[in-house]
């Protein structure tokens, strides 16, 4: 019965494991309805700030802005890669990373050099055991992103941004980032922040605002907090991504426990009903053996 025992054995290794997938799966759950509220929350201030940077843009045509401008001459590109702190997430950061690296790629060949910011402990792993250039790198944050770490991304990216190649600045800024869709569908976008597009300064009539003192005034203002605000709201729709991955993923590794699990009974069982076949036989062949002892 020594195979009987083996296998209750790792069905109770199994059951233990189906245990914490369970826990982590509905720690997930109550995390992405926070991190849904606060994706929620964000949003109206993010279109706000964007509505009225285009209006801005759209009724000075003439205005001039260091972020506003595109700079060919800078050939460095910044990229900034959100990935998480944690796994147990499926291939959430493999999916993030692996659009990233198209995007460096793409840049690569348009005779740019791409650099890295990378945001979460698995996208800084992953860069660092390459030996790949990272310009920063924060941790920490992936989970539950706050705004003060967004500034601290953004300032960081608008001052490599008004510098020259030679000062160790970029041309333009992009972002990878998960988008939370739904709990089953979370997709990586790759974005230009820096500098805006014409795709993001709005569609349909914009409503003309009156700036004072002036409009470069109000943009010095308005485009650090758009940056910033950009920032965190993606910050905050990858946190939502990250959890939904680890839902997903902890759901799947349970089911598959619990599949195993059954997996083994059966087997223990076809074990089992082995051995007392086998002893039921013994046990009839020494009945016959007495028998026949015994006529003669």
């Amino acid at each position: 019965m020594a195979q009987v025992r083996q296998l209750r054995q790792r069905i109770r290794s199994v059951s233990s494991t189906a245990k914490i997938t369970r826990a982590q799966e509905m720690i997930a759950t109550s995390r992405i309805v926070k991190a849904q509220q606060a994706v929620a929350a964000s949003k109206p201030y993010a279109d706000q700030i964007t509505r009225a940077l285009s209006a801005l843009i759209s009724h000075h045509v003439g205005i001039d802005h260091p972020l506003l401008k595109e700079q060919p001459e800078d050939k460095r590109s910044a990229v900034l890669i959100i990935t998480s702190d944690r796994g147990f997430c499926g291939a959430y950061n493999a999916n993030v990373i692996r659009e990233a690296e198209s995007l460096i790629k793409a840049l690569r060949e348009q005779g740019k050099e791409p650099i890295p910011y990378v945001v979460g402990n698995k996208g800084i792993t992953w860069y660092r055991f390459r030996d790949r250039e990272i310009a920063q790198e924060w941790r920490g944050i992936s989970d539950r992103p706050d705004f003060p770490s967004a500034e601290r991304i953004g300032r960081r990216l608008a001052e490599d941004f008004l510098k020259t190649d030679a000062e160790g600045g970029v041309g333009e800024i992009h972002v990878v980032y998960t988008e939370f869709v739904s709990m089953l569908t979370q997709q990586v976008q790759v974005r230009r922040l820096i500098p805006l597009e014409i795709s993001e300064r709005g569609e349909g009539t914009l409503p003309s605002y009156e700036f004072e003192p002036t409009a470069d005034a109000a943009l010095d203002l308005l485009l650090p907090n758009y940056i910033e605000s950009r920032i965190f709201h993606m910050l905050l729709q990858s946190a939502a991504s990250f959890h939904a991955s680890v839902r997903r993923a902890m759901k799947s590794a349970t089911d598959n426990a619990h599949e195993l699990i059954e997996v083994y009974t059966r087997q223990m069982n076809q074990v089992r009903q082995a051995a007392i076949t086998q002893e039921i036989s013994e046990i009839v062949g020494g009945a016959d053996a007495l028998a026949e002892s015994g006529g003669e």
